[in-house]
Order: C-alpha cells, then structure tokens, then sequence
C-alpha cells in the first residue's frame, strides 16, 4: 500500500533504493508507530532519507502522497481508534463572524500588550479554554492559540491563521531553500540575465578563435590559443525572508533563488524572518545558535555588492517601527533602523514582493517597508523582477 509513497519519492530526485524501502515497511509491520501522523512522518524519513537536503523534497512527497487523510469523517475515524488529545486540539478553534471580530478591542499597543501579558503570567494557576483574558485556547483573549484577536501573543499553536500575532511564544523550524530546484519555467533567469557585468577570470580554458587564427597565421603552423571564460562579474547580496507567512510562497521563493545561483558567480545570501534586524542566519537549523552579526556583513560586503531582498514585508508594524517589537525575540533596535542601514552601505538595493502588487495597500507594514525603501519594492512577476533588474544597474 506504501508504492506510491516510494515512487513519489524517486520522482522528487530522492535516491531511495529498494532496501530502505524495505526497512521501512518491516518498521510499520513491526508497528514502531500506529496512528500517528507525525511519527509515520519521521520513520520515513529516518529510513529513507540520507542527506539534509533532501529533506525539503522529502516533506513534499509526503504531503502529496498522503493529501486528503484530513478528509476521512471524524466519526469513522473514533470508532475504529483512539484518537491522540493532540489530534483534536484544534477541534476547538475559534471561528467567528465578521461581526463578532468587529467587536473585539487591541488592547491598545505593543508596550500595554507586553505589560499585560507580563501580569497574566504571574495570576494564572490552570488551564482555560474559550474566554477573553487568560491565556488559552479557543477564545477572544490576546493570548493563546487557535482563537481570534486583533493584536496577540500566540502561544502552543502550530502554525499562523490570521497573520496577527505581535509576537510568536514557540520555537518554530524553518527549512533552507532548495538550490537545485528545476525551474518550472526560464523567465525567471532570463529576468535576472538582465543584471550582467561580463569579465574574463579564472584559468585558461576556453579557445580563443581569433587569438588562434591570428597566431597559426603568424606562425605558419597550427597555434591554439586559450583564454579565461568570460563571467558575470556582478557581485549580489541576497537576503531572504523565510517561515510564517512565506510559507505559501516557497516554491516560487526556491525558483528565484535556484536562478540566482546559477547566475551570479558571486553571490552571497543571509537568512531572516519578518525584517532585518541584529543577527540573520545561512542555515536554518541553526538559525538560533550560528547567527551572524548584521554589522559584521555590513562590515564585510562592500558598496558594490547589488543587494535584494525577498519578502512579503507582511508582520505587524511594532516589527518595523518599534525596539522589542520583533516576533520571536526582544531587539534592541527596531527593523527599520537596521534597513536604513543596509540600504546606506548598499546604494543599490530593491525589495522582490511575491504578495501580488493589488494587494500591497491593504497591509501597512508593507507600506511602512515601501516607504523605507524609498518605492524600489517590485512583485515576484516577470516584469517585476525585469523592473528590479533595471533598478539595479
């Protein structure tokens, strides 16, 4: 019955063989994990899966292989097992009408929203479940999870439903971008193309017919001539926003940075999440523990390094405006500090959007980031990125 799962696999350029599939089917015989999605998840990827970068490919493949278990009726789910209490969390999630939102009060700004967080730490003692104060689940309280409010503090929840949230209280796992993703289409490179500065470098390696013509009739004997290839000189800097909201926008995001790498000799690129702030990252898993200081890549790329950034530049404004405001952690400066920064050391700069330009003035940290940048924002669309392009020669 895992067929599928396995052909699915080596048509995402997994090599899988034949005796690891093997040893993961004598694994779920042996019943090492029963009805749990998440532990079914990591059997297979400890028994199949040989290298870190393939792990990106490999979540793809199971999602597609095993799409529309959500489907199956809950109620012949029950009668055939027990259902883990984690399973049914989410159960209890707050949906509420366009009205009933209307009627629900931020609590008045980012300090007053820390101060009163601060408080209910210290008077909670247990457990609450659809109310408007405590920390919990299912209600109109700023704190908790899988409830509604328009500014919060999101706790215990697994990913984002209504991009609100001031600040995230979980540790979240963000995946590197795939750099050999086949493109499904050549524009996006043919856009990049744009931005060239050729120059000849490296060893002697490709033939030089003129230079050889020249020399074999000068000499009268046959005289090959080789010259160094002929490169894109252009130096980039890429920084790129990655988890949360940039999550629907992976594939595209992976396109355009597989293009990029393939283009640009030189090229660097950085991590971040939201905006720019102190630290940005080259590895995802170790995003917490192997940052790099942003001032050390100020300090290290010079003024002619062309700079892009890539993000939907869509998070609360306390991100951009305000010291502390950060989602996952408490910054000393605010986000817009640190891209005035950059834009200063790298005069040529654009921000690549891949939220549809139509949409842009219905979020006002997209505003906020438009401003800082001075109008260079441009959609992750063909003309966008050719736009971007010109911006930066």
């Amino acid at each position: 019955m895992f067929l599928p799962f396995f052909e699915n696999l080596r048509e995402a350029n997994i090599p899988v063989s034949l005796r690891e599939y093997l040893t993961f089917l004598e694994a779920v015989k042996a019943g090492l994990v029963t009805y749990d999605i998440e532990g079914f998840y990591y059997l297979g990827r400890s028994a199949m899966v040989k290298d870190e970068r393939h792990l990106d490919r490999y979540d793809r493949a199971f999602a597609h292989t095993f799409k529309g278990l959500d489907d199956v009726p809950l109620s012949d789910v029950l009668e055939a097992v027990d259902i883990p209490a984690d399973w049914l969390e989410k159960m209890a999630e707050k949906h509420l009408s366009a009205e009933e939102k209307a009627e629900i009060e931020a609590l008045g700004g980012f300090d007053k929203l820390m101060e009163t967080l601060k408080e209910r730490l210290k008077e909670q003692e247990g457990r609450h479940q659809g109310g408007n104060k405590w920390i919990g689940t299912a209600g109109t309280s700023p704190f908790g999870a899988h409830g509604y409010n328009p500014e919060g503090v999101r706790i215990g929840q697994k990913e984002s439903r209504h991009q609100r949230a001031v600040k995230v209280w979980d540790k979240r796992d963000f995946k590197n971008l795939d750099g050999d993703v086949e493109l499904g289409t050549r524009n996006i490179k043919v856009a990049l193309k744009r931005l060239r500065a050729w120059a000849r470098d490296g060893a002697h390696d490709e033939l030089d017919l003129d230079g050889t013509i020249r020399a074999t009739a000068e000499h009268g004997y046959l005289d090959v001539k080789t010259r160094p290839e002929r490169r894109n000189a252009v130096k980039v800097l890429l920084f790129l926003d990655i988890g949360g909201s940039m999550d629907p926008h992976i594939k595209v995001l992976e396109e355009l940075f597989s293009a990029a790498r393939s283009e640009f000799k030189h090229m660097e690129h950085f991590y971040f999440h939201n905006c720019l702030y102190e630290g940005v990252w080259r590895d995802n898993v170790r995003r917490w523990d192997a940052q790099t200081p942003t001032w050390d890549v100020l300090r290290t790329y010079g003024s002619d390094y062309k700079c892009i950034f890539v993000g939907d530049a869509s998070m609360s404004p306390y991100e951009v405006a305000y010291a502390g405001g950060a989602n996952e952690h408490w910054n000393a400066e605010a986000g817009s500090v640190w891209l005035e920064r950059a834009r200063e050391q790298w005069p040529n700069h654009i921000w690549i959007n891949p939220v549809p330009e139509q949409h842009w003035g219905y979020t006002q940290s997209i505003k906020m980031i438009q401003q800082i940048f001075e109008d260079r924002m441009v959609p992750m669309t063909l003309d966008g990125i050719t736009k971007g392009m010109r911006e930066l020669i």
